[in-house]
């Protein structure tokens, strides 16, 4: 029994043909809608599994062409995100069996596919899949620099193993240990899913990210992008909540926030965390945000701000995050920035041994933020990011 899925994220389609493959089924996937028009013709599929919302060609066009063409009664389904109703009513006006709202899990898709077309003749026992197909997909870079005793590969391996929508971009910043031959093996099997962007020099974190940023803006089925420590402070599950909540906001940026709050699991060293309430005062005064925590570790942006917050180097290798507050208000004007900026709160975060901000570098930071004041005074709506306005700071 033959099945081809066409979505245009194929972060969706890949674990849904391995599940349906090890079930029994022939199934081929495409990006691509017209491409997928061409594969349905060669292909004689037994049953089409569609997304409605793709560039170009819409899932009802291919449902359209399918259902006037020499196999009209070609069972289809939709797996989709869009839930408005008239979308909905001239799928099923237009034809289709059955219609699946992202998420969901492949479970349940496998049991919609067997209920529709059957089950293929296959006599090995599949155990259930706890995989959820997601609505959203989301690109996270990594920045790694020595790494090698503090990366946990299992922890990273087996979320997007369960969690589909996710691919991890791990930035190596011109390691000196073996940190890029682990990235390499943590990589293997996983290509579609894990990118190892190699940078030959160290060049800081902020150049790391940066570089990261603006390789994962390019893939075009990535609905958001974000990065997170290697160390794992702030964890894969308390990521995934920044970006439920720019999903379902006008947000442009979530950040994650280590503040205190009832049943969290926050700790840090106590001298660290004064050193660091202090800078956060001074930072609050620069950017004219009541920010409480410009400097977590775990980030989240739509797309569309991409380039305007990493476009240019920044001018601090640390405190980076600053600068991408301060490009946003100089872009959009003070009272517009802070309407798309969240802070949330984290539910966990560790101070991992090993951190390679000692307090020393804390101290050196209030002489950075100086830097970055001096750098940035009297500059307004003078970025120029790709045409659009503003040309922000020197190279």
């Amino acid at each position: 029994m033959k099945v081809l899925a066409i979505d245009d994220q194929q972060l969706v389609l890949l674990p849904l043909q391995k599940r349906l493959t090890e079930l029994g089924y022939n199934v081929k996937i495409e990006t691509d809608a017209a491409e997928g028009l061409e594969l349905y013709t060669s292909f004689r599929p037994d049953l089409v599994i569609v997304d409605i919302n793709m560039p170009g060609i819409s899932g009802l066009d291919i449902i359209r062409q399918i259902r006037t063409s020499n196999h009209p009664d070609t069972p289809i389904m939709v797996l989709s995100g869009n839930v408005q109703d008239h979308v909905i009513t001239e799928g099923f006006d237009l034809g289709i069996n059955d219609y699946m709202k992202k998420p969901l899990s492949l479970n349940e898709i496998s049991a919609r596919v067997k209920r529709l077309i059957g089950a293929p003749n296959v006599q090995n026992t599949i155990a259930k899949s706890n995989v959820i197909i997601q609505e959203r997909c989301v690109g996270v870079v990594i920045p790694c620099y020595n790494e090698e005793e503090r990366l946990l590969s299992k922890e990273f391996t087996d979320y997007i193993d369960k969690n589909t929508g996710y691919h991890l971009c791990f930035v190596n910043d011109g390691s000196k240990d073996e940190t890029l031959e682990i990235l390499k093996d943590l990589q293997q099997g996983r290509e579609d899913f894990i990118t190892v962007y190699d940078c030959e020099k160290n060049g800081g974190k902020a150049e790391a990210v940066r570089l990261g940023m603006l390789h994962m803006a390019k893939k075009e089925d990535l609905d958001y992008i974000g990065f997170l420590d290697a160390d794992l402070s702030t964890d894969l599950a308390d990521f995934d909540d920044l970006v439920k909540t720019i999903e379902t906001s006008d947000f442009k940026i979530v950040s994650g926030s280590r503040i205190s709050r009832m049943g969290a699991n926050i700790t840090k060293e106590s001298a660290r965390k004064v050193i660091s309430s202090s800078i956060n005062f001074i930072i609050r005064k620069i950017l004219k945000m009541d920010f409480k925590d410009t400097q977590c570790g775990a980030k989240i942006f739509r797309k569309d701000v991409i380039e305007i917050a990493f476009g240019k180097k920044f001018v601090t290798q640390w405190i980076f995050d600053v600068e991408i507050f301060i490009r946003m208000s100089q872009f959009f004007g003070l009272k517009q920035a802070k309407s798309m900026l969240c802070e949330q709160p984290l539910k966990r975060w560790i101070h991992a041994d090993g951190s390679k901000l000692s307090m020393k570098d804390s101290i050196k930071i209030i002489g950075q933020l100086g830097q970055i004041a001096w750098v940035y005074r009297g500059k307004k709506n003078n970025l120029n990011v790709k045409g659009t306005k503003l040309d922000m700071i020197h190279e």
